[in-house]
């Protein structure tokens, strides 16, 4: 049995990290959907940024460039045309499973986290220029963006709630959607409305890698997900959710993002491998997908009591880490590089403009 097979039978979906308008051209996506068992897809600015600078979208630039839409504008027809394609493609699956499985994710400009009211504007916009049922908008776990995310829940968009880093930020992101289905039900609408929680893993060991001693490297990134996973496991064993599960409501599941190993001394598929466990999705980019299918094996699932965590994150907390304090500019530098990537790919789409339309 593939690895990947393996990982969905264990009651995990894998999602790919990955867009551009050459893996749709090509039939990649289409073929990591049938052969590698992959049921969805997130997409991220620099992603697009990339692409773009490989030529790949000079044709529907220099058509677009003409009419003189600015470079936002320009980058979101274009990422519209090329998640509306991803949609389609996942139908089969998002009708397969009931709503389950099969989304694709297009996030809002990154300038808006911290302004609610503009976040919801462009996730309302975003829906209904998108306009397929297997579409997640993009909202970071920001304060701002956390009273966004409720609103859309309760209006029906599914979201995915990003730059989350710690238990108590996906807890937070669980609450919102926790309120946005209470007004939903409240209101006598449909509760089954799609989310997931977005926690980066990786980053939290680039960021101790100098700090911790060798026993502890590669070790945090693993044990926030644990820790994370325990308090997942929680909500959905609450009398809050049961009450709503009861009414027709589906869990916001946890997904693991950011799951490409950085440590080159480290096994490439350690994210993978580690995160292994029911009713939650990994979302990977296609170099740790190939690798994971190579050599990748499935171990055993997180446990739901979140096993020896306080040890780990004790031996890191005696090592000098706060976590908390690190969480907090986890996110905030997780944020800052959005911004970053954003602005890149705006600079991006406007020297292509200009240089196609000579």
């Amino acid at each position: 049995m593939r690895p990947t097979q393996a990982l969905q039978d264990l009651g995990q979906s894998l999602w790919l990290d990955n867009i551009t308008r050459s893996l749709l051209d090509s039939g990649a996506i289409a073929r990591y959907i049938d052969q590698y068992a992959v049921t969805g897809l997130t997409s991220n600015p620099s992603i697009f940024d990339k692409a773009i600078a490989s030529g790949d979208y000079d044709d529907a630039i220099r058509a677009l460039a003409g009419s003189g839409v600015g470079a936002e504008e320009l980058f979101f027809e274009l990422a519209t045309e090329d998640i509306r394609r991803a949609a389609d493609l996942f139908l089969g699956v998002h009708e397969r499973t009931d709503g389950l499985d099969g989304w694709v994710s297009l996030e809002v400009s990154p300038l808006l986290a911290h302004d609610t009211e503009a976040t919801l504007a462009a996730a309302r916009s975003l829906h209904e220029k998108v306009a397929r049922p297997n579409l997640m908008i993009k909202v970071p776990g920001t304060t701002e963006g956390l009273v966004a995310i409720e609103t859309c829940i309760a209006e029906g968009i599914a979201v995915n709630v990003t730059l989350l880093f710690s238990a108590s930020h996906y807890r937070a992101a669980a609450d919102a959607y926790l309120r946005g289905i209470e007004r939903r039900i409240a209101s006598g609408l449909d509760p089954a409305v799609g989310s997931v929680a977005s926690v980066f893993i990786s980053r939290w060991d680039v960021a101790v890698a100098s700090l911790v001693p060798a026993e502890l490297r590669d070790h945090l990134g693993l044990s926030v997900g644990l820790d994370v996973y325990r308090s997942y496991r929680q909500v959905l064993d609450a009398e809050r959710f049961g009450a709503l599960e009861n009414a027709g409501t589906r869990p916001q599941r946890v997904l693991w993002a950011s799951t490409g190993t950085k440590d080159p001394d480290a096994s490439d598929t350690l994210y993978v491998q580690g995160l292994a466990a029911p009713l939650t999705i990994n979302t990977m980019p296609g170099p740790t997908i190939e690798a994971f299918l190579d050599h990748g094996e499935v171990g055993d699932p997180l446990p739901r009591d979140g096993g020896d965590v306080e040890e780990w994150l004790a031996r890191f907390a005696q090592a000098g880490v706060d976590l908390d304090a690190l969480a907090t500019k986890l996110q905030a530098d997780g944020a800052a590089a959005f911004v970053a990537d954003w602005r890149d790919l705006l600079q991006r789409i406007d020297t292509q403009s200009a240089s196609l339309t000579r």
